[in-house]
Order: C-alpha cells, then structure tokens, then sequence
C-alpha cells in the first residue's frame, strides 16, 4: 500500500524532497524490499504488513458489524484521475466516498493494485494460509473526524484504514474494465487520465460482513504501523485477459528513460506476525465456533490494572501466562543484556504511554472503554526523537531496533486491548517498570517457566515473536532526514493532480 502525489504546483520541490528523503524504492534489485529498512527505519520494525493469514492466528469477534460504506456509486459525469506512479496503477476517490461502520468516519482518498507477472500469475500481498492470490486492491481511507488530510493521519496509529480485496483470475470483471480499457494512457511513470466515474462498490466482494481485521501498517516505505486493516474473506474474479493487462502494459520507468523497466510483481512479502491475532466476522474454521475466542474486554482491562498496581505475585499464580502466545521470547531474568535491553527501552520511552491514564477514577481520556490514552502515536516525531537520542550517543546505525523498541510496547499494548493481539512479553516488561523488583521477579520467573512448559508443546505460531533480528545484514546507518513542516512525507499523499 503506497502513497504517491505529484501536484502541478509543487513537482518541483516534492521531488526535491524525496531525493532528500532517499525515496527511490522497488521491489528487487538494489533498492529492493529488504534494503528498505536503510532509508525508512519502521520497515524493519514491528507490526507490518502484509501477514500471512493463518489458521492459528483467527480469533472469531461477534461484534464485528458488517462493512458499511458511503456514496461509492460515482456517476460518469464526475471525472476521476487514473495514473501510473512508478509502483501502481492509482485512482483518486472524491472524499464524499467513505467507510461508516467504524469508530470514527474513515475518508477515501485513494485505490490501486499490487499484482504478479505474465509467467506467475501471483501477486497479493496478503496471503491465508500461504496461498497467494493474482492480484490485491488496497481502497486507501483517512481518519477524517481527527486529521484533515491524509498527510496529517498517515503516521498516526489510527490514521488509516485500509480495504483489502483479493483478487483471483477467473471469470471477465466488467467493472475492472470501467479503467483497465484506459490502461494504454499511462503505459508509463507519472502519465495519467480522466476516466468518468463508475461503481466503486462493484470492485468489491458481494458480501462484506465476511472479513479479517488486524492492526498493520503501510505495505510501502516508510512503513508506518499506522493501518487498521480489513481483508474480505472472499475474493474477486478478473479473466486472464484483464489481469494480463495491469501484468504486461505497464512501465515503472518514464517514457523518456533509454531501458523501459516492466511494472509487475509489485507486492510485499508477508511480515512477522508480531504477537496480533487476527479477529474475523465469520463463525467457520478452526476455533471459529460460535464462540468469542478471545479474552473478554473486563479481563483484559483488569490484567492492565493488575500489572500497573496490582498484587504480581497473585497474577502469576492466577496463570497470566496463558493470555500470552505460545513461542513468544522468555524472560533472562537477572542477564545483563536483558539490562541493557531495558535501559535502551528507558531511553525511548513513548510519551504517550501513562500508566496513570488506567488507574481508577482516571479513565476519562481514553478511546473506546478500554481506558486507553487518547493521543495517537506519531511516528514521524517519535523517529525524531529516537534518533536524536542516538546521535547524542553516536548509534545512529540502531535506529531501525531503537525504533521497534519503542513503539513496540505501545502498538501491542494498544491492539491487546482492542483485542487484536495477544500481551506480549516486551509489552509485560514494559508496563512492569517502577513496580517492585521483587514482585516482578517473581512474576518474570512464572512467565518464563509457562512460556518454556508450552515451548514444549507446541510451537505453532513462531511468527508471534517479537524479534530483534531484520534479515543477515547488519542494522542500517540512517542518515538524519529533514522533513516537510507542511508535509513531513510528501510522496505519501493521495494524488491530487486534478487540483
């Protein structure tokens, strides 16, 4: 999922900024994915996307309402812009279209494609249960009722709200057809044109009371953990002629470059799960029997409560160990690099983690009932931060660790509570600081002897683990980036050409 703008009035200086910003990215080669983490530190941190939906990580939630959305029935009269950016065909979306079923309004701003190649016909990002679809649909939306654009939401932890649609080749789609028929005009970067405007709703599944729904991230650089994802169960069909069309007609190049570079194979490989679980809306599947498989809000709030202030010895004895995932990192309980991993936390604590917010009588500024602090997280500043903490002590090639450090505990301890993650241990340590260390010991010491009992039994969701290893090469050295006071990350937003 990416996000790229070029304004008539602005070309000049956003591409100025994203030389600045080392924005040249791919899929492959030099600039490919796993080189990503140099330049945009949250790629190689946590809660990214896509996941490999599995089995073992659904968590059947009643309450999950079908998705409603508004005014996606465009007319022809209203011209929408088609464009080729480099990465993706892209379609801007009138902002009148948007998602209605969810705690605050979400906005559209933009759709477009990831998809695989003529000789592989695999392109999804997300996959379930490792099997990989031909093509995805990502429809981009904002938080409107808290940020104005989307460059103000794009690095807010609730700023974006993403619908996935898998896409199969099949049966002839004659609503794809509404812009594939143009798809000639933008053969290569940054061409573009008007299309009238079609049914937007006919792109997605017929049913969208069937779904996956996670916390995750942008699917591009920078990565921003800042999506709350919705994947339908249930795919779309586009006949072998259509998808060779967004396979074959497309460049990454401009039209003046000497070597045309194909547009294909542009999607993401999964990432680690990261301790979240995904809920789903649907009653079938492995513990998907009409039951709520997850722990209960109360329950969840008064483990909160418990760790802040509570009696630790009384909540290891009352089996914490078993809201934890299976295979998730022991504890090293009195080693130093445990030490100084915490003291490396301390440094970069989140500011908007205060454990006060949930004592009683001080729930007032939360989000939802879970007692949460309302203020998002915003990456952009907090990879400020971090970094200038790491210049001061010269370890600049940490940032991409320091970073996941930080946000981390934050990001799980958010989606734990809105019952999209388990309570992983980082998280634990996390709340725990200031406690008394005896007590903590103790619970430490309970944790660690469950996590090492279940190791024995199974270790079905090894990707849970929050990890500290981002591929065989070393941390990357990131340069200080300035950034945009308007728009710290330009290339992010939706296109907007016809302004």
């Amino acid at each position: 999922m990416h996000f790229l703008s070029f304004t008539p009035i602005v070309l000049l200086q956003l591409t100025f900024l994203a030389v600045l910003h080392g924005a040249k990215w791919t899929y492959s080669g030099p600039e490919g994915e796993h080189h990503w983490p140099k330049h945009y530190p949250y790629c190689g941190g946590a809660f990214q996307s896509p996941i490999n939906i599995q089995s073992e990580l659904l968590r059947f939630d009643p309450t999950l309402r079908p998705i409603e959305i508004q005014n996606y029935n465009l007319s022809p009269n209203e011209q929408l812009t088609l464009g080729n950016n480099g990465h993706s065909v892209q379609i801007s979306l009138p902002s009148k279209m948007h998602i209605s079923s969810l705690h605050h309004r979400y906005t559209a701003a933009q759709l477009h494609f990831h998809w695989g190649s003529s000789s592989r016909q695999a392109g999804s990002e997300h996959t379930v249960n490792s099997k990989q679809y031909a093509a995805e649909m990502h429809v981009v939306h904002f938080n409107s009722d808290k940020y104005p654009n989307m460059s103000m939401a794009v690095d807010k932890s609730d700023g974006l709200a993403v619908l996935g649609v898998l896409v199969e080749v099949g049966e002839f789609n004659p609503a794809f057809e509404q812009f594939l028929k143009f798809i000639n005009g933008i053969k290569y970067r940054d061409q573009r044109v008007q299309v009238p405007g079609f049914n937007i709703r006919a792109l997605l599944p017929a049913r969208l009371d069937e779904y996956y729904r996670y916390d995750g991230s942008l699917t591009t650089p920078p990565c921003y953990p800042s999506v709350l994802w919705t994947v339908f169960r249930n795919h779309v069909t586009i006949s072998r002629k259509q998808f060779l069309a967004l396979a074959t007609s497309l460049y990454s190049s401009h039209a003046q470059d000497s070597a045309p570079v194909p547009l294909n194979g542009n999607y993401r490989k999964p990432q680690l799960a990261d301790s979240r679980i995904v809920l789903v809306s649907f009653k079938e599947g492995r513990g998907l029997q009409g039951t709520l498989t997850v722990t209960s809000p109360l329950m969840r709030k008064r483990i909160i409560q418990q760790l802040l202030v509570g009696d630790l010895a009384d909540l290891a004895d009352e089996g914490l160990h078993q809201l934890l995932p299976i295979g998730s990192e022991k504890l090293h309980v009195g080693k130093k690099k445990d030490l100084k991993n915490q003291q490396t936390l301390a440094k970069f604590k989140p500011q908007t983690l205060n454990p006060s917010l949930w004592k009683k009588g001080q729930t007032n500024r939360s989000v939802g009932k879970f007692g949460l602090a309302e203020e998002a997280l915003c990456y952009i500043s907090l990879e400020h931060r971090v970094l200038h903490q790491l210049k001061l002590s010269h370890s600049e090639n940490q940032l991409v660790q320091a970073l996941r450090d930080a946000a981390f505990p934050e990001l799980n301890l958010k989606s734990y509570l809105d019952c999209k993650s388990d309570l992983a241990l980082p998280t634990i340590r996390h709340i725990l600081r200031g406690r008394p260390t005896d007590e903590a010991f103790e619970l430490d010491r309970s944790l660690t002897k469950a996590l090492m009992n279940k190791r024995k039994i199974s270790t079905a969701i090894k990707q849970s683990v929050p990890v500290t290893n981002y591929g065989s090469s070393p941390p990357a050295t990131v340069p200080m980036k300035p950034h945009s006071q308007g728009y710290p990350h330009p290339w992010l937003l939706p296109m907007e050409w016809e302004d």
